[in-house]
């Protein structure tokens, strides 16, 4: 079980025989706001792992010929910084947090984002004859190999005034597949 330093346990003339104090001293920080420790019953002071530290701290620096002005100064600036510490921890596990969650939501939002493409991409299809007759699926804006085109030629002489007039098997044929809009695949001798 892990110890807590901030467990008020220790009575003041405890507390100054581990701080290597007088009890007037701690009274005096008290009185000063250097040292507050907590109250039992009967105003009685109770000094903590932490109190003691405290004290012992505040001695260092008086032996170093640091005002008792200064000595609180330098307390309030360390507990500003210790709770701007704490306070930047607890950003950082928010901000953390949200990096977390956005960037699940990316995930979440690119899987959809896929989905809705392939959805797209099924829809947009586009169907089309093949050269067999058949059924061809193609994407939307992709074009079709070229159809194969005829090399055949055709000849068209159209009807000459004196052309009807002759009887002959030949040009009747002729003529009369041109009156009937039939290809003539044939030449005239």
């Amino acid at each position: 079980m892990a110890e807590d330093f901030t467990k008020p346990g220790f009575v003041i003339s405890v507390a100054a025989e581990l701080a290597d104090m007088h009890p007037q001293t701690l009274r005096q920080y008290d009185r000063l706001g250097l040292v507050t420790p907590s109250r039992a019953s009967g105003r009685a002071r109770r000094y903590s792992e932490l109190d003691i530290q405290k004290l012992r701290q505040i001695q260092e620096l008086s032996e170093e010929g640091v005002s008792l002005e200064g000595i609180k100064r330098i307390i309030q600036l360390e507990n500003q910084v210790q709770a701007l510490q704490s306070r930047v921890t607890e950003l950082s596990e928010e901000l953390a947090n949200q990096v977390q969650a956005l960037q699940s939501r990316v995930t979440e939002l690119s899987e959809e984002l896929e989905g809705e493409r392939q959805a797209r991409r099924e829809r947009d299809m586009v169907f089309t004859a093949g050269s067999g007759g058949g059924v061809m699926r193609v994407a939307r804006g992709s074009h079709r190999s070229p159809r194969k085109v005829s090399q055949a030629l055709m000849l068209y002489r159209p009807a000459k005034p004196g052309d009807a007039q002759e009887q002959d098997g030949q040009h009747t044929g002729a003529s009369e597949n041109r009156r009937r809009g039939r290809r003539c695949t044939g030449t005239r001798s």
